[in-house]
């Protein structure tokens, strides 16, 4: 009896033998498939891309209202005043571009905003003497220098709860965020993400390669 046990144990011993191969083959392509699946959702979750994001021409009414002021600033703590979130015209903009690039997510929502910004409006230089326009301005003109940019966006984050501050460097302005769900990449070394609405090519988190290493003051 003891003989046979042995004989049917190193018939079961060779057979699985023989068979392990085809086993680690399946179990290595098993996890792979689950690998590629987990992979591609796991980075949509925490880098997120917005989609299909409206121009100004989709969302904004044909005729937009802004009040009449003295806009020369002499102290750039000034820029402070021109943030107005609870704008009924900001806090719409704001939302219709937010709910129609992104199902959620502030960091998807975000970039949704800056890149909404950064691809519908044109600078346009100011005069010597600085004028520097309100988002309503901005919205209605569809165009400013970098100033009003940077305040039209400023305001747009705002209206959908992301915390900002205006960079001043030589000549330029431009905004960062806080987010702390963004990925580390796009971040500062003191957590703040860049954004620059006047730059053209430069993507969420980026500004021009020459400013740097610019003096910059913040507000």
């Amino acid at each position: 009896m003891k003989l046979e046990n042995n004989k049917l144990n190193e018939e079961l011993t060779e057979e699985d033998k023989g068979r392990s191969p085809i086993v680690y083959i399946l179990a290595l392509f098993m996890i792979l498939l689950l690998i590629l699946w987990i992979v591609p959702h796991y980075k949509i979750k925490i880098d997120p891309e917005p989609k299909n994001i409206p121009s100004k021409e989709d969302i904004l009414p044909e005729k937009i209202d802004f009040v009449e002021r003295n806009s020369t600033i002499f102290a750039r703590s000034q820029f402070i005043e021109l943030i107005d979130p609870n704008d009924p015209l900001i806090k719409q903009t704001a939302s219709k571009v937010a709910s129609q690039s992104c199902d959620s997510g502030k960091v998807c929502q975000a970039k949704a905003i800056f890149y909404f910004v950064r691809d519908n409006f044109n600078y346009v230089s100011d005069p010597e003497t600085e004028y520097i326009e309100s988002a309503r301005e901005v919205l209605a003109t569809g165009g400013a220098d970098c100033d009003g940019i940077a305040v039209l966006l400023a305001n747009l984050q705002e209206a959908i709860g992301v915390e900002t501050r205006f960079v001043f460097i030589p000549g330029h302005v431009y905004v960062q965020i806080k987010l702390e769900d963004a990925l580390k990449k796009y971040k500062t070394q003191d957590d703040w993400i860049n954004l620059d609405p006047t730059c053209s090519y430069c993507e969420f988190g980026e500004i021009p390669y020459q400013n740097i290493e610019s003096r910059k003051t913040y507000v």
